[in-house]
């Protein structure tokens, strides 16, 4: 689309008060939910759970949120409370960063009735600044990087422009040049061949408030079609909008070279949620549609193309299910007034129920491609009848948004840093509800690290990291969150897993078996296991976790 130069001559001359902000973020939550899918696909590791632009979007929608009802005209209003809502709604690590990001930016210009160009300079270094001081060990290549580039790229042009479009300008593509160079900062984005997703994430986000200037489309997504094996259907549930009836799924080959603008524009006409995944010269298309539309799409591509496999899965049926498997209840132990209640995070029922077992008072659902808000973790413990509270994250992508809620809560709460589920667990067996809080997370944090933890998956794409050579669609093994092992089947991963994690110097592994696997299939990997290493005692438990055939506990 070509830029609409009056539009932009005559939003230079407008002065930005809150409204107009209120405005241009709209433009930007909406341009990276547009994208959030090729941020997702940028994920170091070849496993199934991207879910940077995930977490970003849903953050910044929350904040968003917050927003769209306030008729404020006052500018440093309005990005406070832009602010608060990404604050309780972050969600993983990359939204709890750009919720800082969003929180610095708020602080430098809270006394703004309206942007001048100083204040705006001044809130992207509070923004660099306040990210930089929320992160423990902050790493270059990172998010963090960007938007230190992006803060330095307007302070340096601030003496050139003329206005703050001009001003926005220089600060995007000093934040495209960042995203560009994450690579050659970070060694192993570079051996992913990707750039940082959290910095591409705040990339898109401050570039839709500029095609919101330019008058451009936020609809469209940027011409990139993922690869097939890493698109996440899943996710696109939770964009479900009203409307949108039917969930269509059509795969198929075209009959000459597929026009990717043609193609998005085409389906823009039909409905939401658009996703195209690409591998080996078949497509996949998914989308959102109203009851009329159910057909069309389908049609559509039978024109251009063979199509040789369709889905179509009534939305609203797809969501009373999820209700009502997110509904089963799980009993938890009364919590004591003076008692300690610990509250965990688990991808899978039978893994909280497991916990429940173990004495939690409360089990937050959560995990790969489904991290929890720091709302989300602040609601499970504020009525409690306690004041002294322990949250196990079990993630090492939703620490931070633990320790949020932790800030933002009176009561007294330690975040034991457990980043996997065997952790957790482990944990939970030196939990005393009576003791004092800071000596039992101390005991707690102390037990976790007795268990090592491997996961079994499939890959997402061929990639070669720390010398381990994968091809797309083979089962993958990671021990502690390092990629060691490729095979081509769940057996000869378990196997390799296990001889990476020196099995024959430990006595106990525990399989949890994930969501799309039975009891007995996974009793028959158990006796395989059995037979290969004799020494060990085998046990296994239904897990419920999604994308991951198995999470193992060794002790």
């Amino acid at each position: 689309m070509a830029i609409d130069t009056a539009r932009v001559e005559k939003l230079r001359k407008r002065t930005i008060d809150g409204q107009a902000f209120k405005r241009l973020v709209e433009a930007g939550v909406t341009w990276l939910r547009t994208n959030q899918q090729i941020v997702n696909a940028l994920n170091v590791f070849p496993v199934p759970d991207g879910d940077t632009g995930t977490n970003m979007s849903l953050t910044l929608q929350a904040a968003w949120n917050e927003i769209k009802d306030s008729g404020t005209h006052h500018f440093g209003e309005m990005a406070a409370a832009f602010s608060k809502g990404a604050l309780m709604g972050a969600r993983g690590n990359s939204g709890v960063i750009t919720s800082q990001i969003l929180r610095g930016f708020s602080r430098g210009v809270h006394d703004q009735k309206t942007l001048t160009l100083d204040a705006f300079v001044k809130g992207l270094n509070e923004a660099r600044d306040t990210a930089y001081k929320g992160v423990v060990k902050p790493v270059e290549g990172t998010i963090l990087t960007v938007i230190k580039e992006t803060a330095n790229g307007a302070e340096a042009a601030r003496g050139s422009v003329k206005d703050a479009v001009e001003l926005l300008e220089m600060a995007l593509k000093a934040a495209d040049e960042a995203v560009k160079n994450t690579p050659e900062q970070l060694p192993i984005l570079k051996q992913a061949g990707v750039v940082d997703s959290g910095g591409k994430g705040l990339f898109f986000f401050l570039e839709g408030m500029l095609r919101h200037v330019y008058g451009e489309s936020l609809e469209t997504p940027t011409m990139q079609v993922q690869p097939l094996s890493a698109m996440s259907l899943e996710g696109a549930l939770e964009d479900v909008e009203e409307g949108q009836d039917y969930e269509i799924v059509v795969d198929f080959v075209p009959n000459g070279e597929l026009d990717l603008q043609g193609f998005y524009a085409k389906l823009e006409e039909m409905g939401t949620s658009i996703q195209v995944g690409e591998g080996e010269g078949m497509y996949r298309m998914h989308i959102h549609v109203p009851t009329e539309n159910r057909y069309v799409p389908i049609d559509y591509i039978m024109g251009i193309g063979t199509v040789t496999k369709v889905a179509i899965e009534n939305l609203m049926a797809q969501m009373d299910d999820i209700q009502k498997s997110k509904s089963t209840q799980i009993q938890f132990g009364a919590v004591e007034p003076g008692n300690i209640a610990v509250v965990v995070v688990s991808p899978g029922t039978g893994i909280s129920r497991i916990f429940a077992s173990l004495g939690v008072a409360a089990v937050v659902a959560g995990g790969q491609t489904m991290n929890p808000s720091t709302q989300d973790i602040l609601s499970s413990f504020e009525n409690m009848p306690t004041d002294k509270v322990i949250i196990l994250p079990n993630n090492k992508n939703i620490v931070m948004a633990a320790n949020q809620a932790k800030d933002v809560t009176v009561k007294n709460v330690q975040v034991v840093p457990t980043r996997t589920v065997p952790q957790g667990l482990a944990a939970m067996l030196s939990f005393d509800p009576g003791g004092e809080v800071a000596a039992v997370a101390e005991r707690m944090l102390k037990a976790m690290t007795n268990v090592k933890t491997g996961e079994i998956t499939v890959a997402t794409r061929s990639v070669e990291i720390d010398g381990v050579t994968v091809k797309d669609g083979q089962v993958i093994a990671l021990l502690d969150g390092k990629l060691v092992a490729s095979s081509d089947t769940v057996e000869h991963g378990l196997f390799e897993l296990l001889e990476k994690a020196g099995a024959s110097e430990h006595e106990i592994v525990t399989l949890f078996f994930g969501e799309n696997m039975t009891h007995a299939e996974a009793n028959r990997f158990a006796d395989a296991v059995r037979g290969k290493f004799s020494n060990l005692e085998v046990e296994v438990q239904e897990g419920g976790q999604p994308h991951y055939q198995f999470i193992l506990s060794i002790e």
